[in-house]
């Protein structure tokens, strides 16, 4: 089956109507076969109380990014992605602006994807690094 990358983006951003995702203004802006991407604004919305990026909002990214990722490997009719743990090093503080989250395959087992996810603005400058693991399970 050949990849299609406006495919993936389409139904990733659809799928993520009415949910955290669409409250973060999350977008998928790129994806390809072991790799997918998304952006997120930095603003009020996402501060903490000293006017910083908040660290929880950058792990809902990062989970965000890594959990859609794991969607593209498995059969979503019979298969759900369920995040187990996400562990987020914050490097640099962001004010305002936009980051962006490129959740790149680590470890890709038949009930087990390792993810890796960085964080990064608009300039290219690492504002976080995270590890996402998700457990894939049979469709209920």
């Amino acid at each position: 089956m050949q990849f299609d990358k406006e495919k993936v983006l389409e139904h990733c951003n659809n799928w993520c109507r009415n949910t955290l995702m669409d409250t973060l203004e999350i977008e998928y802006i790129d994806a390809g076969e072991d790799f997918l991407t998304a952006k997120m604004p930095v603003n009020s919305r996402v501060h903490q109380p000293m006017g910083l990026l908040h660290g929880g909002a950058s792990a809902a990214l990062a989970e965000s990014v890594g959990s859609a990722a794991s969607i593209m490997f498995v059969n979503p009719e019979k298969q759900e992605v369920r995040g187990i743990e996400l562990s987020a090093n914050h490097l640099k503080s962001k004010r305002e602006g936009t980051i962006f989250g490129t959740a790149r395959i680590v470890h890709q087992g038949r009930s087990i994807h390792l993810w890796e996810i960085r964080i990064t603005d608009e300039n290219g400058s690492l504002i976080s690094l995270c590890k996402l693991t998700n457990m894939i399970l049979p469709r209920r």
